[in-house]
C-alpha cells in the first residue's frame, strides 16, 4: 500500500510562470498576511501593493491579476469594483474582502470579477490556485471576445463583398441569358482583383466586360470594384465604345497604389438585332464561342494591358452563326491551373476541349461555369490559386 503524505501540498515551481499580482489593500496587516499566504504556497509570484484605487491606476501595466479589497479610502463596495474593472484591461480581478456576504459575492462576480474570496477563509494554496484559475478564465473570456469580434468583422466584410458584386443590368429581350460566376482566390475572401459587369444600353446593345487586376489582395479587390463601377458609369453615360477602355485606363492609373499595378480586360458590345459583336481584348485571354456543337476561341486582335503604356485597344468584329450560341468570357485564373503531374497548363486550348466534352455539352447552360471550375480544380490536383470570374452570355439554345 502506497503511503500518502499529509504535508501541505506546494506547486512544482519550475513548471509555473511567475504570477504578477497587484494587491489593492489599505490595511498593512492584511497586506502582510496575503504576502505570507502566497509565500507559504511555494508558487512563484511578484506582488505589488497599492493602498488606494488612485495609486493602483499607475501600477496596472504588466499585471495579470488584481486582488481588491472593497473597503478602500477612495473606493467603497461594488462601486469601487466597477471603477477598477474599467481600468483593469486584460488583468483578472478577484475580490478579497473581510465581508462574508454571499449576496455581495454574487453581485461582484456578476459585475465582472473572476472570484470572490473572504479573508481568513483561504490558505496559501487555495489563494494562489484561485488567482491562477482567475487569470486563465480572464484569458479565455478575452479570447472568446476577440473571436466573436473577428467573426462579426468577417460577417460584415462578407456582406460588404457580396454587395459589391454586380447585378447584370439587362432586360430579357432577344432571348438572351447571362450566367455570371465569381470565386476569389483570397483565403476567406469573397472578392478578389477580378471583376465583371453587364449593361444593356437601349433596346439593342449589350455591353459586357471581364477584367483582372494583377494580384488578389484587398487592395486589388478594391481597385477591381472601382474599375467595374467606372466602366458601368462610362457605358451608361454614352461614352463612345472606342474610348471606354482608354478612359478606364485613366481611372486605373489614378487610383492604383503603385505604378507596377496593371489590369487586363476583355470587353464586348453585342448588337442584338444584327447578331454580331465588337470585341476588344487588352492583354486578356480571348473569349470562347460555343456554336454549332463546338467551342472555339475568338480570333481577336490583342492590345496591351491597361496601365503600362496607354495605347488604343484594337477592335475585332465577331459574326455569330445562327441564333443558337454562347459567348464565354473569363479571367486567366480559370486556365492557369495544371493539367497533370508536369507544368503543362490548361490554357485556352484545354478550355475548349473541356467545353467539347460530352459531359459539358449535356449540362444545362446555367451549370456550365461552375462545372468548368470544378474540372479545372480536379485537373490541377486541388483548388485553383487565382481569382476566377466568368460571364456566359447565351442566345437561343446556347450552342
Amino acid at each position: 500500500m502506497t503511503e500518502r503524505s499529509l504535508a501541505p501540498r506546494t506547486y512544482a515551481t519550475e513548471q509555473l510562470e511567475r504570477l504578477r499580482i497587484l494587491l489593492v489593500e489599505d490595511d498593512e496587516g492584511d497586506a502582510f498576511l496575503v504576502r505570507e499566504l502566497l509565500t507559504e504556497a511555494g508558487a512563484p509570484f511578484e506582488l505589488t501593493v497599492a493602498t488606494t484605487l488612485r495609486e493602483a491606476r499607475g501600477l496596472l501595466v504588466g499585471v495579470e491579476c488584481v486582488l481588491l479589497d472593497l473597503g478602500l479610502p477612495d473606493a467603497e463596495g461594488i462601486d469601487g469594483l466597477r471603477r477598477l474593472l474599467a481600468l483593469a484591461g486584460s488583468a483578472a480581478v478577484c475580490v478579497l474582502t473581510g465581508r462574508s456576504d454571499e449576496h455581495l459575492g454574487v453581485q461582484a462576480v456578476a459585475e465582472g470579477a473572476q472570484d470572490y474570496l473572504v479573508k481568513g477563509q483561504v490558505d496559501g494554496v487555495l489563494l494562489i490556485r484561485s488567482l491562477r484559475y482567475a487569470v486563465e478564465r480572464k484569458r479565455a473570456d478575452e479570447n472568446a471576445r476577440r473571436l466573436r469580434e473577428a467573426e462579426l468583422r468577417e460577417a460584415e466584410s462578407a456582406r460588404l463583398e457580396r454587395g459589391l458584386l454586380p447585378k447584370p443590368l439587362k432586360r430579357d429581350d432577344f432571348g438572351l441569358s447571362v450566367e455570371p460566376f465569381y470565386r476569389s482566390g483570397r483565403a476567406m475572401g469573397l472578392l478578389g482583383g477580378d471583376f465583371y459587369d453587364v449593361v444593356q444600353v437601349g433596346d439593342d446593345r449589350l455591353h459586357v466586360i471581364v477584367g483582372d487586376v494583377c494580384g488578389h489582395g484587398v487592395d486589388e479587390a478594391a481597385l477591381g470594384v472601382e474599375l467595374r463601377v467606372a466602366w458601368r458609369a462610362l457605358v451608361l453615360a454614352g461614352v463612345p465604345e472606342e474610348q471606354v477602355l482608354s478612359s478606364l485606363e485613366q481611372v486605373l492609373m489614378s487610383e492604383r497604389r503603385a505604378r507596377e499595378v496593371f489590369a487586363t480586360v476583355a470587353s464586348a458590345v453585342i448588337d442584338l438585332p444584327a447578331n454580331r459583336a465588337t470585341v476588344r481584348v487588352a492583354g486578356h485571354p480571348p473569349p470562347v464561342v460555343l456554336s454549332g456543337g463546338r467551342a472555339a476561341p475568338v480570333a481577336v486582335r490583342t492590345g496591351i494591358v491597361l496601365g503600362v503604356r496607354p495605347t488604343p485597344t484594337p477592335a475585332t468584329d465577331l459574326e455569330f452563326d445562327g441564333h443558337d450560341w454562347s459567348l464565354l468570357m473569363y479571367t486567366d485564373g480559370l486556365i492557369e491551373g495544371r493539367t497533370g503531374a508536369g507544368n503543362e497548363r490548361l490554357d485556352v486550348g484545354g478550355l475548349c476541349k473541356l467545353l467539347d466534352e460530352p459531359d459539358a455539352r449535356d449540362l444545362p447552360l446555367p451549370a456550365l461555369p461552375k462545372w468548368l471550375v470544378a474540372r479545372a480544380d480536379q485537373d490541377n490536383g486541388g483548388p485553383l490559386t487565382d481569382d476566377v470570374a466568368m460571364l456566359l452570355i447565351s442566345r437561343g439554345g446556347g450552342r
